[in-house]
């Protein structure tokens, strides 16, 4: 395989329960202070705790994009105005031509929480939904691309892709062979989930919910905690910037519609697959992003493949003690979360983990630690076996 060239990250943007922006963020895991919260709604919608993104209910679409509204284009709306990431692309639209940038995001549940409040207020006598539910602009997976693409003026290819949890790293997949193909050059990548009904029910349904703040790792773990985020990364070809994606990796093991396959061989894979077009060896890597949700069989899967492909010789964390598992933004969460570590030399250890699991052989976090350093990978596992793996690292 031969190796990809780096491809320039010039902006990103990221909000989630921690706080709206990256300084807030890198704040937030300097001090160590997560923000799961309990779930208000815990009779109705799952129990256990939540990380919800405060001031969404308050932001207002701009009117020419008001049939939008929903929570998740909110959160993306929001995204778009945090770290001067509109700006960005607009002088990115003006080197390449609004033509020539993609929109390519990751989402799980899009506006689904639009949805399921238009069925409480059907129609008793008739089952019709309201007239005023607006599925396409709302409920539907494509919206987020056709939102975004709109908010910012650009006439590229645009499109959602829904892989579970690997959604937003997804995305940059897409856009990286887009990017190669000459389809365009630049592309807007990340996504956005929003807490919704189906989202926390569903998974207390599966048994999945941890009875406090999520614990990735430790010994006691019993379960994930639902955040919500929304967060955008500019990818250019031939431009000059700090950092870049050097590589990728992704695959599919088909395993099983929520169980991660008992060898981690798609795990395995990925990341693989990613040194391989990276074109680096394990020792190569300084740090590793984990998926790390907390529940005991993913965090399991996961060591395994962590000691197949690097021993324990990198430290690794998962970050989802801080915001809970985003679902389909988690990709670009921990995108950002991967390069705010290359950019400030902060390893943030995981958060609420009392005694690390004495089965695991990678070499995990529980503190922070500050040090350069110049490439990380970023793992973003999903239901059904979709996979994928993202290298970050210095120019």
């Amino acid at each position: 395989m031969t190796a990809m060239p780096p491809l320039a990250i010039t902006a990103t943007s990221l909000i989630s329960a921690l706080g709206r922006g990256k300084a807030a963020h890198l704040a937030a895991l300097r001090a160590r202070r997560g923000g799961l919260v309990a779930n208000p709604a815990a009779g109705v919608a799952g129990g256990g705790f939540i990380g919800r993104v405060a001031g969404v209910e308050r932001h207002r679409l701009a009117p020419p994009l008001a049939a939008f509204t929903c929570r998740n284009n909110v959160l993306l709306d929001l995204a778009l105005a945090t770290d001067g990431f509109a700006a960005a692309v607009a002088h990115a639209a003006a080197r390449h031509g609004p033509a020539r940038i993609g929109v390519i995001l990751g989402t799980s549940t899009s506006g689904i929480a639009s949805g399921e409040d238009a069925y409480r207020a059907r129609d008793p006598a008739t089952g019709a939904l309201p007239e005023n539910f607006d599925f396409a602009h709302t409920h539907d997976f494509f919206s987020a691309a056709r939102f975004v693409q709109a908010a910012l003026g650009l006439a590229g290819p645009a499109f959602v892709v829904s892989t579970a949890c690997a959604s937003a790293a997804r995305a940059f997949v897409d856009a990286a062979q887009l990017i190669a193909a000459g389809v365009i050059d630049a592309a807007v990548v990340g996504g956005a989930d929003t807490l919704c009904r189906m989202t926390l029910a569903g998974f207390a349904a599966l048994g999945l919910i941890a009875s406090g703040p999520c614990r990735p790792t430790d010994a006691a773990r019993d379960g994930l905690s639902i955040g919500e985020a929304a967060g955008f990364a500019l990818l250019e070809r031939g431009e000059d910037s700090p950092f870049a994606l050097l590589g990728y990796g992704e695959s599919s093991d088909g395993h099983h519609m929520s169980a991660p396959h008992p060898e981690a061989l798609g795990a395995i894979a990925a990341m693989r697959d990613a040194l391989r077009r990276a074109d680096l060896a394990a020792d190569d890597i300084d740090y590793i992003n984990l998926h790390g949700t907390g529940t005991p069989a993913n965090d399991a899967s996961e060591d395994r493949a962590i000691a197949a492909v690097f021993g324990d010789r990198v430290p690794a964390s998962s970050t989802k003690g801080f915001t809970g598992h985003t679902l389909g933004a988690a990709g670009i969460v921990e995108a950002v979360i991967a390069l705010l570590a290359l950019e400030n030399g902060l390893l943030p250890g995981g958060l609420n983990i009392e005694r690390v699991d004495p089965g695991f052989r990678a070499q995990v976090l529980t503190a922070n630690v500050e040090r350069t350093i110049s490439r990380v990978l970023s793992n973003s596992f999903g239901f059904g076996g979709a996979n994928g793996s993202l290298i970050f690292g210095r120019r």
